[in-house]
């Protein structure tokens, strides 16, 4: 923190803090003490009470019980009196260049920085600030290159899943090890990665979209007040991800058909484009797309719901000093909550990779998400519809690490804070 306020200080950037710099910094930081203490001290009393955090928290749309607003307080409170003065408010931030409670609630944003490959997490949120000084798109940009890694390096995984959704069955007993085997076989080390390059590719346009659309959706969801509730939120998060996967939906049918491909039937995405194009028409870059969109209700709101449970839990035992529950809580809540959420939304995205892979088993008959799921069911069981969440498990962890760690590098390498 004493870099940032160096930072943050020096403005005639010659590397050094004289004695004027350091004043001016005190005087426009106690300026952004005052504004951000008087935005929190609802009633004026000169004192900010658990109920006015509560409140100022919810229209930045977090909702947390008065209980945790007290823990929030305790870790700036000196004096034990459950409220902060004006006082207790600069000791605590004069020297912490946080100057703002959202600080603390970019720990707590829904961490949509976590590819596990499957993003149909809540697109990001930006403050205000953050808007004005570009520092979006940055943070955009950072996630973006840290999807693309993450999936990269648990292809593999990845396409291992597809393999055993698509043609694992009673009479097929694939598993994690006899499918690595079968794909090396066929087509050598390369051949792991089959269809990673428009996983990859997918990523820009659909976080692009998907940002565009959450805000345009919030917009007509707000509240005459100007507040965004959970319920508008959620709402607006899933429609704005039905949004982009329609309409990068064409790309999600090409990664699926060359990852289920053989060697050398397609030299490429356009080369495979092309060829479903001539064969079975546009409708064919549609298949699987109810199911598709259906599963992101179930994944989205078990996911949001488990992390708002994890959340307040952790912030009720565990939070004893301070609010900032460090790394690798937030990677665990963050996982867990996307994990169950996968679980929840696995059968309906094993019907997708299906409908997607149909005609390119030869002689497999077109059938309809309903027909599907019956000929599953009747021909394997509940445990056909879960076929090749092994791996698809496997790759949660490494997929939430990578991701984590390139996006922290790429803040750097970008500047962000």
């Amino acid at each position: 923190s004493q870099q940032k306020i160096f930072k943050a200080g020096d403005t005639n950037q010659d590397g050094q803090l004289d004695f004027e710099e350091f004043m001016q910094y005190l005087k426009d930081h106690e300026k952004k003490m005052k504004l951000a203490f008087k935005s929190l001290d609802k009633n004026n009393d000169g004192k900010i009470e658990a109920s006015e955090v509560v409140q100022s928290l919810k229209i930045l749309g977090i909702s947390i019980s008065e209980k945790q607003a007290e823990k929030i307080l305790q870790s700036i409170d000196a004096d034990g009196t459950m409220t902060v003065d004006w006082n207790e408010w600069r000791d605590h931030f004069m020297f912490n260049p946080a100057t703002d409670i959202e600080e603390i609630i970019r720990y707590w944003k829904h961490s949509t920085v976590l590819d596990i490959g499957d993003s149909l997490t809540v697109p990001d949120e930006f403050t205000e600030e953050e808007k004005k000084t570009g520092q979006w798109w940055k943070q955009l940009l950072a996630g973006g290159v840290a999807g693309a890694v993450s999936r990269t390096g648990t292809a593999p995984l990845d396409r291992l899943k597809v393999m055993m959704q698509v043609h694992g069955s009673k009479s097929n007993k694939m598993n994690i090890a006899s499918g690595f085997k079968q794909m090396l076989k066929e087509g050598g080390v390369r051949s792991l990665w089959r269809g990673n390059g428009v996983n990859v590719v997918k990523i820009a346009p659909e976080t692009a979209i998907k940002f565009w659309a959450y805000e345009q959706y919030k917009k007509i969801l707000t509240k005459d007040d100007g507040k965004l509730g959970t319920v508008e939120r959620f709402v607006s998060g899933s429609l704005a991800g039905a949004t982009a996967q329609t309409s990068i939906y064409p790309m999600e049918v090409l990664k699926t058909r060359l990852a289920v491909g053989k060697t050398g039937q397609y030299s490429g995405m356009f080369d495979c484009a092309k060829k479903i194009l001539k064969r079975e028409g546009v409708k064919a870059f549609y298949k699987g797309y109810i199911p598709n969109i259906l599963g992101i209700i179930p994944y989205a709101g078990i996911d949001l719901a488990v992390y708002e449970l994890l959340k307040s839990t952790w912030l009720e035992h565990y939070a004893s000093s301070s609010a900032n529950p460090g790394v690798f809580v937030l990677l665990g809540c963050g996982t867990a909550s996307s994990t169950c959420g996968q679980l929840a939304s696995y059968p309906l995205a094993l019907i997708r990779t299906r409908m997607q892979a149909q005609a390119s088993v030869e002689g497999a008959p077109q059938l309809n998400m309903v027909g599907l799921f019956q000929r599953i069911i009747a021909t394997e069981g509940i445990r056909g519809l879960y076929r090749g969440i092994a791996p698809n498990f496997m790759k949660v962890l490494p997929a939430v690490s990578i991701s984590y760690v390139v996006y922290e590098k790429m803040k750097q390498n970008l500047g962000i804070a």
